[in-house]
């Protein structure tokens, strides 16, 4: 009896063992799979990376997996079918397969880091289960695909770092998910086209992207939270809808060419908005002095503009500002005492501007102040203090 029983139990573990090592994998998942290793550069592939250890001697979501695919893959619970595909940044070149879009039940695509060129595959779109896309640090050229706003379950969209060109899709606000988007360091032009409603952080840093900031953009984005556009060539003046964004924290339009701000109070004095960064444009005019009222407001940069007049006595009386630069301007008369104060916390600089008697052993008064020849001139003969 009891031998009976030990070999029933030999049977078990055998046949178990053998289950494991059964191929389980959809057989689509699986060709996916091979057409993508068989894309990629054998020379870029180091024999330590997760593509390294991709052998299809053995099924690709079998358990447990000690040799063969020990990364790049997450199966379903059942073991048969690939749901993430997160590549580690190992250098691999190739043009993204066509053949990614068999991997249909992808909800995370991560082949960030590398160096994959050429387009976007069209067939990308046909991947409807997809919440995470990121291919951020790659080569990827051509356009963005408009096919890629089919896809409605999209949350996360991380293209930035690439070189892709031509005008963002028309379509982009029928990608109903999507909360994060990031272009940035690519070749956009073109202005933004209308943005997907869910939206909480909007990123298309240094591309050329032209036009002015329209309110149509950004209708009914009750919940975008950070906004960078800097590095581009929006042109006009920055409107007063802009700002009253209800859940707006964080704004960096920087390094752009924008010649206005209209700057309105917050409504009941109620705002989130903790950052702004204009600098670097060629706003004219006062210095907007709305910006006070911002309960939150602890970074304001308007550096390196052509606004004139006096410092707003506003902006230095104002609790929670901790970050002022204002250098680079035409200001006249004296900057606010209260700057200068014992207690005073703010930091930045009020530096090369036309003011009189800031205190050189201040450091916001740094850089030194622009010529008495070069404030005349702005000015059109002397300044008034």
């Amino acid at each position: 009896m009891f031998d009976m029983l030990r070999l029933l139990l030999c049977f078990f573990l055998f046949n178990w063992s053998n289950f494991l090592a059964l191929a389980v994998t959809s057989p689509q998942d699986i060709a996916a799979l091979k057409a993508l290793k068989a894309s990629v550069k054998p020379s870029s592939i180091p024999p330590w990376s997760c593509l390294g250890s991709w052998d299809f001697t053995t099924d690709p979501c079998a358990l447990p997996r000690r040799t063969h695919f020990t990364c790049g893959i997450t199966c379903s619970p059942d073991s048969t079918r690939v749901t993430q595909l997160t590549l580690d940044p190992a250098g691999y070149s190739a043009q993204l397969t066509p053949s990614i879009s068999k991997l249909s039940n992808l909800i995370i695509l991560d082949l960030s880091d590398n160096s994959f060129f050429g387009p976007i595959p069209f067939s990308i779109s046909t991947l409807t289960n997809l919440q995470t896309l990121s291919l951020y640090s790659n080569d990827f050229s051509g356009p963005v695909p408009k096919s890629i706003t089919n896809l409605k379950n999209l949350e996360s969209l991380d293209l930035s770092r690439n070189s892709l060109s031509g005008y963002l899709p028309k379509t982009m606000n029928s990608m109903s998910g999507l909360r994060r988007l990031d272009l940035s360091y690519n070749k956009l032009t073109g202005s933004l086209p209308k943005l997907p409603y869910m939206l909480r952080e909007l990123a298309i840093k240094a591309n050329s992207l032209s036009g002015s900031l329209s309110k149509w953009s950004f209708d009914g984005l009750t919940q975008l939270e950070v906004i960078d556009l800097s590095e581009n060539s929006l042109m006009g003046t920055l409107e007063s809808w802009f700002f009253l964004l209800p859940a707006l924290q964080q704004v960096n339009l920087s390094n752009n060419s924008l010649t206005g701000a209209d700057i309105s109070k917050p409504f009941n004095g109620k705002s989130d908005l903790v950052a702004v960064d204009l600098g670097f444009n060629q706003i004219w005019g006062n210095a907007p002095v709305n910006f006070a009222a911002y309960p939150l407001l602890s970074s304001l940069s308007l550096r390196y503009n052509r606004l004139r007049g006096t410092i707003p006595l506003e902006y230095s009386q104002k609790k929670s500002l901790r970050r002022l630069f204002l250098d680079g301007n035409f200001f006249i008369g004296k900057a606010p005492a209260a700057f200068f104060a014992g207690d005073a916390a703010v930091s930045g600089s009020l530096g090369d501007n036309c003011l009189q008697g800031c205190p050189a052993s201040s450091n916001l008064c740094t850089p030194a102040q622009k010529s008495t020849s070069s404030c005349k001139q702005a000015y059109g003969g002397k300044p008034r203090s």
